[in-house]
């Protein structure tokens, strides 16, 4: 967590018609100019390209995978060579996300209980258990400039009391995740979950800024539901947001997604989309 009096986030220009900002975030490995969009290196490496020609793109800031370093090699590994910079040859910021996402990709592997999940690694099929606690372990191991709190994703569209039930959740696993880090050179940032009901959003955000964060993601979009109800959740609960602190939204990548997050106040976001259309001979032009 941040010191007091210590400025992570500033807006430097708002438009006059949008929400949108521009805006610089300040790390231990430097600042990033927000908008600002994270390639991801799932393993530590952004596929196809070494980190000078992901700098040569204008990137500032990249992000890498949680659960995919906890299997393999494994946070201590990493810790051992130097940190998750040094590993992969990345001297500029790095957010790490939780491994939240991938529990709820890997559903069928996984059994979430109040302690945390409890899921199979789908290397070896051993039991792996990824608490709130060992979460902020792992990524103040690894030595991001990021790192997020340990949350419950569900699917969308899906019944409400289903929803609540992993937004109330993941609440105390924020609250547990924010009284676990201590690593001072290393931001936390909480993740607002309650799917498409807005009343539940803005209760998580109220409850995450009481419990008190560096930045703050918006997280449980982009799973299943129509871009327009993206757009409306989007519209609820970025400006309800600290303005001072940087507005993460997650696994978003599309460009037209971007555009329309922008123009409603967000900072920065994540996709593997840019990449993985490139590895598979698809390109984003202006003409579609």
């Amino acid at each position: 967590m941040s010191t007091a009096g210590e400025e992570i986030f500033s807006v430097v220009r708002t438009d006059s018609q949008t929400l949108a900002r521009c805006g610089i975030l300040r790390t231990a490995h430097g600042i990033v100019h927000t908008p600002a969009f994270m390639p991801v290196g799932t393993q530590a490496s952004i596929k196809g390209l070494l980190p000078h020609l992901v700098e040569g793109t204008g990137t500032e800031i990249i992000l890498s995978n949680t659960y995919h370093l906890l299997l393999r090699p494994k946070p201590e590994t990493v810790a051992a060579l130097g940190g998750l910079h040094r590993f992969m040859g990345w001297h500029k910021p790095i957010l790490t996300d939780s491994g939240g996402f991938q529990v709820f990709s890997l559903a069928q592997l996984t059994r979430i209980e109040e302690r945390g999940a409890v899921f199979r690694s789908h290397l070896d099929g051993s039991l792996v258990e990824l608490t709130p606690e060992r979460a902020i372990e792992v990524q103040e191991m690894l030595g991001s400039d990021i790192a997020m709190v340990l949350d419950h994703v569900v699917a969308l569209p899906n019944e409400r009391s289903l929803i609540e039930d992993a937004m109330e959740r993941s609440l105390r696993w924020a609250e547990r995740c924010q009284k676990a880090h201590k690593r001072k050179d290393q931001w936390l940032f909480g993740i607002v979950q309650g799917g498409l009901e807005p009343d539940l959003r803005l209760r998580c955000v109220k409850e995450l800024i009481q419990i008190g964060f560096d930045g703050y993601a918006i997280g449980g979009l982009s799973v299943g539901e129509p871009p327009a109800e993206m757009y409306r959740i989007l519209d609820v609960v970025a400006p309800s947001l600290p303005a001072e602190r940087p507005r993460y939204l997650m696994g978003v990548g599309r460009p037209i997604d971007l555009l329309e997050a922008i123009a409603r106040g967000v900072d920065m976001f994540d996709c593997v989309m840019p990449t993985r259309n490139g590895r598979n001979a698809m390109a984003f032009t202006e003409a579609g």
